[in-house]
């Protein structure tokens, strides 16, 4: 077995995210868009708004500023290269990919890998959901709201009967997303959104595209223990082991010792271990290097924890925390607003890590002076939370 740095372990994880360079400048086209998100599968779909929606911003931190309409046309466009599935959790994943996840589509179907609400709903309500299906065959793409039954109920996040229908009949593919309305997900049949020649594709056995994601999500880590590759695509570890020990024999797979790691970690035959790194980016909460809290605290030395649910007077760090990559090391974190009306990014709190090297606060300045530009915001305003509150401010005058 193969041995390896923990420092090169880090390094090789930033470069298989695509986060080992600064952006170059360049103002990112569509071609730019699809090769990051071939490179990390999917990003993750959040409703939170308080800076921006969830899936915009690893593209951001991959590629600097970026014209957003052009992930709007790649997801919800006329000819969609990208599509709404459950991924990691809800996904944007491109679509050649469809047909890797129609094994979790028949699982649905069969009442399996559903929220436990909506698998007793489903077995109560078939008729209800037929005729939801049949609805929209019949007259074209709708939203829950559209929807006899709509109106929320006590329970089950408030959700009616035909948001429920909707998203039984979106887990089973029987429906996909043929856009958004604000946030809302509006619903059609999958022959009316998705590319025919993807339609058209033979359904994997689900050994072989389980397989097959573990090798994508294998290809996005660079290196990681079987939790963490399974992780990634919603895969049980249970299946994903011997799945791996698989790919090991056949060579896409290196077994490694990672120093100070327990357990095996598995690298991607054609990950990069670069010598150094030069990130200097934001990583938004819901980011795939950062997602899963526990791979960020062994290979990061960093404690992530979303308070977004905590109430607000337990909350250690802030509401919407997003880390600074900087070099190889997450070495500082920022609650960050951005207040459309007032033109202004709001730095509600801003801590250093005991590691963070001099010239933090000056790289995080610059992060942040981007962002801001990306968001369209004119001012950025440091409060005085934390640690690193006052450096920041200073550097900012």
């Amino acid at each position: 077995m193969e041995k390896m740095s923990h420092a090169a372990a880090r390094r090789v994880a930033i470069a298989a995210q695509g986060l080992a360079r600064r952006s170059a400048g360049v103002t990112p086209g569509k071609r730019q868009l699809d090769a990051v998100l071939d490179r990390i599968g999917l990003l993750q779909i959040d409703s939170v708004s308080v800076l921006a929606r969830a899936h915009y911003l690893p593209l951001f931190s991959r590629l600097g500023g970026y014209d957003r309409t052009l992930l709007d046309d790649a997801a919800w466009g006329r000819k969609r290269r990208w599509f709404e599935y459950w991924g990691h959790e809800a996904s944007l994943m491109p679509v050649a990919l469809q047909p890797l996840m129609r094994w979790r589509m028949a699982a649905a179907a069969d009442g399996d890998g559903l929220w436990p609400g909506l698998s007793s709903f489903q077995l109560e309500h078939r008729d209800y959901i037929r005729g939801v299906r049949a609805r929209i065959a019949a007259e074209g793409p709708m939203g829950a709201s559209e929807l006899d039954g709509a109106k929320g109920v006590a329970g089950w996040w408030g959700w009616g009967q035909a948001k429920r229908a909707l998203e039984i009949l979106f887990w089973t593919g029987e429906l996909t997303a043929s856009g958004r309305r604000g946030f809302e997900r509006v619903y059609d049949l999958p022959e009316r959104v998705l590319p025919a020649d993807i339609l058209a594709k033979p359904t994997p056995k689900p050994r072989d595209a389980q397989r097959e994601l573990l090798l994508l999500s294998a290809r996005a880590h660079g290196i990681g223990s079987v939790g963490d590759l399974a992780d990634y695509f919603r895969i049980s570890p249970v299946v994903a082991r011997p799945l791996l020990a698989e790919l090991v024999e056949d060579g896409h797979l290196l077994p490694v010792a990672v120093e100070g790691m327990r357990g095996t970690w598995f690298l991607h035959k054609d990950a990069r271990v670069p010598g150094r790194v030069a990130a200097q980016t934001l990583l938004a909460p819901f980011d795939p290097l950062v997602w899963e809290r526990d791979r960020v605290a062994r290979l990061f030395s960093f404690q992530y924890r979303l308070e977004i649910y905590t109430p607000a007077h337990k909350r250690v760090h802030g509401y919407y925390v997003l880390p600074f990559l900087f070099g190889d090391r997450l070495v500082a974190r920022v609650d960050l607003k951005a207040d459309r009306a007032a033109g202004c990014l709001r730095v509600l709190a801003a801590f250093a890590e005991d590691h963070a090297p001099a010239g933090t606060a000056e790289a995080l300045w610059e992060a942040l002076r981007r962002l801001a530009d990306w968001l369209g915001l004119e001012q950025i305003e440091v409060g005085n939370k934390g640690d690193l509150a006052g450096g920041l401010a200073a550097v900012s005058k």
